[in-house]
């Protein structure tokens, strides 16, 4: 008992009654918070623990993952470092993580986690990440031209959802604007159906787009995405399917609900006429899957300071700050029971149910090589231009597998 007093005062970095201060470094990234929630959530920690002192640095999103690498081999290593879910496993791989398990369990309630986001920060059985926020696509609907068609209400299953984008898709308008290499959208699909981007073998990862359940996936992407004219070989980027969405003439597209503000700015008119609602599902007890996005929060194992900043982490992942960054920037809180508190109207309240069934892309060290070199997009494209599905997606599995070697 006296050793693991003792421990603790040395991890604190602080002896009680001494006066010393702690200062603490925090990277959090451009677009997570805004300046007012950094000004209150460091003077509220201060305020309850005087004895530290927080530095915030908001860094971009350009270039971070050698930023943060080269922070966690270094000497001059912030306490606390904000990073996209997916890039977790490609820091522990470093070994200069440290391991927040324990804390998961008895402090921040892991077993409430969203599924989607706590997955990618847990390393062969050990928490790394702790999940922060999320985000996952909901469907972005013109209310007048729902209308128009005669649909009453949202479909909540796969086989209504295709009824209703044939009825949209006439007219003159299109039933849905689905880019050719939204392969986000596509993962949701492939999980439906129960497959996977690439599986896990041993210690090693094999692509598994050509699986049979995987190529379902794909076919009912070519399926929807026929009822509207997006390019076929572009991404929704390319043009910016809410600048797309705001002509008016679309009757859905799928994105998170933060696009509807740049399409009512686009075209004023839509102000109030768009609706949301979940991805849906093969079934109507549940929506469809998501890909998951959003934030972890990791403790570098140079930090000098590991009990604070491990204090500040469960402070910024419990209830109070959760429920308040949610409500600030629109997010979806780290547990689904959060969600249902946040309000925010309809489109976060699609986004949390959809929330439920969301996923992670597969956790290896080197998925960051398959994002940037992601053989997934030109498949979907040779697949909608009418190639063969097997001989497409078995090329893309094995440029995955290659791309995901040690």
């Amino acid at each position: 008992m006296i050793a693991s007093c003792l421990a603790l005062v040395s991890g604190c970095g602080l002896i009680p009654g001494t006066g010393d201060s702690t200062d603490l470094t925090i990277w959090m990234m451009e677009g997570s918070v805004t300046p007012e929630f950094v000004k209150e959530f460091t003077a509220d920690y201060e305020k309850k623990d005087p004895s530290v002192t927080l530095h915030v640095k908001i860094l971009g999103w350009d270039g971070i993952g050698k930023t943060v690498t080269d922070a966690l081999a270094g000497k001059d290593t912030p306490d606390v470092i904000e990073v996209g879910n997916t890039q977790v496993a490609q820091y522990a791989d470093s070994n200069n993580l440290r391991d927040l398990t324990l804390e998961s369990v008895r402090d921040l309630g892991s077993a409430d986690w969203l599924p989607g986001l706590a997955a990618p920060g847990s390393i062969n059985g050990a928490q790394y990440g702790i999940p922060w926020y999320a985000a996952n696509t909901v469907v972005i609907y013109n209310k007048d031209l729902f209308q128009q068609a005669g649909i009453g209400q949202p479909p909540t299953t796969r086989e209504q959802w295709i009824e209703d984008s044939a009825k949209l898709n006439q007219g003159g308008n299109q039933g849905i604007y689905l880019s050719g290499q939204d392969w986000y959208t596509l993962c949701g699909f492939i999980w439906d159906e129960g497959g996977n981007l690439a599986d896990e073998t041993g210690d090693q990862f094999q692509g598994a787009v050509d699986s049979p359940a995987a190529i379902r996936g794909m076919e009912f992407y070519k399926q929807l995405q026929a009822f509207g004219n997006a390019p076929k070989d572009k991404d929704h980027t390319d043009p910016d399917q809410a600048e797309v969405f705001a002509k008016g003439n679309i009757g859905q597209i799928i994105s998170t609900p933060g696009a509807a503000a740049a399409i009512e700015k686009k075209n004023p008119k839509l102000k109030g006429k768009l609706g949301f609602f979940p991805v849906p599902g093969k079934t109507a007890d549940k929506p469809g899957h998501v890909l998951t996005g959003g934030s972890d929060l990791i403790v570098p194992k140079n930090s000098a300071h590991r009990f604070e900043a491990v204090q500040v982490v469960s402070e910024l992942a419990g209830v109070k700050w959760e429920t308040k960054l949610a409500r600030t920037m629109s997010f979806v809180p780290n547990k689904a029971k959060l969600g249902a508190s946040i309000g925010g109207g309809a489109g976060m309240k699609a986004m949390t149910l959809g929330a439920a069934q969301g996923r992670a892309t597969p956790n290896s060290p080197q998925w960051a090589n398959v994002d940037l070199n992601n053989p997934i997009k030109p498949y979907m494209t040779a697949v909608l231009n009418g190639k063969d599905p097997k001989a497409a997606a078995k090329a893309a599995s094995e440029r995955i597998t290659f791309l995901l070697r040690d």
